[in-house]
């Protein structure tokens, strides 16, 4: 099943979300179709026209848009003076929420990938009004052993590369949190620091990939590069924001507030998140999902198969007809 065709917005803007923050948005497709809104991964990576062309844009109302402080949304995390306070869980769902009332939807299909999917399953689980269905793929859940396998654990996997990561920051933070560590050097007043860490730390991200160090395009560009690892850095050391209980998992432990709602997990056999089993664990604590395993596919929203099973799973959705406006 090929992906659909490629299109353009016809209509986009600047949405002041508070804070100082204006956040980018974009609407595809259909303008009497169902409604729904894809949600990027990172978190920090922004929305690519890719993401478009997996759905049908005859069936469908398609809304992008850049999380804060990435993307095309100002102000761009890649600026020091960025305030990275005003740049939490709480407050992207609320800008969701902005966004979704601003265009006068009722209730939209999410649509998430890594972190997109963290993002996707607490805006459903605190807004379920808001939500008609989740389509999610590269599934997590934002929960501390799951930061604790991406910055320490997958070590044993691609020890050459974790040695470089861990010897990066300061010798005797080597041995603690090292998303703390990293979030201390991002945030330093010195550019310098900044720059080698934010190199340091997409290393490490295209190393568990895997391919060779350095082989991702999108992290030779500089500007993304620093506020790709800003925000990733800050939402791993303050445990994404999610709240008290994130050791156990706020999201796994708040799967019952998904009854009702429809979803698709689409998931890679040899994506390292299944190490910890929780595509799994929410498949079975939500009755409602349904998990749709892609062999021989890593953490890859882009592989053709993992395509496959994606617009497969936009298409099933849209045949429950056309979402009418608020």
């Amino acid at each position: 099943m090929p992906l659909y065709p490629d299109i353009e917005p016809y209509d986009h803007g600047m949405l002041d979300v508070g804070d100082g923050n204006h956040v980018y948005w974009e609407v595809c497709g259909n303008p009497r179709g169902k409604p729904a809104v894809v949600l990027h991964g990172g978190p920090g990576s922004g929305c690519t026209p890719y993401f478009r062309r997996l759905f049908d844009p005859a069936a469908y109302r398609i809304v992008l848009l850049d999380q804060r402080g990435c993307g095309r949304s100002t102000p761009h995390a890649s600026a020091y003076d960025t305030d990275m306070s005003v740049n939490t869980t709480d407050h992207l769902i609320a800008d969701l929420e902005l966004l979704r009332r601003n265009l006068g939807i009722e209730r939209w299909l999410v649509w998430g990938v890594s972190w997109g999917s963290v993002l996707g399953l607490r805006y459903a689980q605190t807004h379920p009004g808001s939500v008609s269905e989740l389509v999610l793929t590269g599934v997590a859940t934002g929960s501390s052993p799951e930061v604790a396998l991406l910055t320490r654990g997958l070590g044993q996997v691609f020890p050459e590369a974790f040695a470089q990561f861990r010897d990066h920051v300061p010798e005797g933070e080597r041995d603690g949190d090292l998303a703390a560590a990293y979030n201390r050097l991002l945030e330093s007043p010195d550019a310098q620091v900044r720059e080698r860490a934010a190199r340091a730390w997409t290393d490490w991200e295209t190393a568990m990939a895997p391919a060779s160090p350095r082989s991702v395009p999108r992290y030779e560009d500089p500007l993304f590069r620093a506020a790709f690892a800003r925000i990733v850095a800050h939402y791993f050391a303050g445990d994404h924001f999610l709240g008290e209980g994130n050791e156990e998992g706020v999201v796994l432990r708040d799967a019952p507030l998904l009854k009702g709602i429809p979803g698709t997990l689409v998931q890679g056999s040899l994506d390292f998140g299944n190490l910890l089993g929780t595509v799994w664990r929410l498949h079975h604590a939500w009755p409602d999902s349904e998990l749709v395993l892609v062999d021989d596919v890593g953490h890859n929203a882009g592989a053709p198969d993992m395509q496959e099973a994606l617009v497969a799973a936009t298409d099933k959705y849209a045949g429950k007809g056309s979402e009418t406006e608020a």
